[in-house]
């Protein structure tokens, strides 16, 4: 069954999701969009009031999570400070294999939705010896290695100060010891080799991960300012002293979940 985003204008079909959101959340207009990758899950819980909580397959150009640790909804939220936020549990990979439309389907969407603030998460792996699993950390930069990209034909946008400084210093506000580094997408699924994390780190990458850097140039083409975090999971390949997991990543998550749920709530409600 051929989907929509392969053949549609994937803008237009942003717009018809945002439409679906506003039908099925009774919300029409949301402020602030955040994407939670593993490990962030309850932050939404902190939040504030949850207005309505859709699953994503409900929404145009939406698909079923391929991975453990998302959860498959779309919540609306409202903040104690009368921001609406909304809440994407339903992230599609690069490595799925579906095209990057689907990828950014969700940051369009959002956009189309009304926000004008991207925060993107994701656990992934640190290069810096001196972090530890567990420690969450602001994205200053990325580097894509995916060999892809969300702009189609001769569409070229600016991506200096793509994750917005105003923001990371926003967090800091809430935690002064937030360190920060530049994110590296890979195309996964694979972990990287301990090779490639030496390359990573050669060309000035901190964090090696699947996801993130796709979705903020999409939201950088949409004019929102972005705010990202990754949840350092585990130390990277050849940094490890021990073999990478899936089930290591998810563990990770859970055992900071508390910290990192509370930061993310603290840091969005003062957005």
């Amino acid at each position: 069954m051929t989907h929509p985003l392969d053949t549609g204008d994937p803008f237009g079909i942003a717009q018809e999701a945002a439409s679906d959101i506003a039908r099925l959340t009774g919300v029409a207009s949301h402020d602030v969009a955040v994407t939670l990758g593993s490990g962030w899950g309850r932050s939404a819980d902190l939040l504030g009031e949850t207005v309505a909580t859709v699953p994503a397959t409900e929404v145009t150009g939406f698909s079923k999570p391929a991975l453990d640790g998302h959860v498959g909804t779309i919540r609306s939220i409202v903040t104690p400070a009368g921001r609406r936020v909304l809440v994407i549990g339903a992230r599609t990979h690069y490595y799925e294999g579906h095209g990057v439309r689907r990828v950014v389907h969700s940051v369009r969407t959002a956009a189309a939705a009304g926000a004008t603030t991207m925060v993107l998460t994701n656990g992934a792996g640190g290069i810096k010896p001196e972090w530890s699993p567990g420690q969450p950390v602001l994205i200053s930069d990325h580097i894509n290695l995916t060999g892809d990209s969300p702009l189609e034909g001769a569409t070229f946008i600016d991506m200096t100060d793509l994750y917005s400084a105003r923001l990371r210093e926003l967090a800091r506000t809430v935690d002064a010891s937030l360190d920060e580094g530049v994110y590296c997408q890979f195309r996964g699924p694979n972990y990287e080799t301990p090779a490639e994390v030496q390359m990573a780190k050669a060309i000035g990458g901190h964090i090696c991960g699947m996801s993130t850097a796709l979705e903020a140039i999409a939201a950088r083409q949409a004019g929102m300012e972005v705010l990202g975090f990754s949840l350092i999971t585990n130390l990277a390949a050849g940094i490890s002293p021990t073999p990478l997991s899936h089930e290591e990543v998810i563990e990770a998550g859970r055992a900071a979940e508390g910290r990192i749920s509370q930061l993310l709530a603290d840091v969005i409600g003062k957005i």
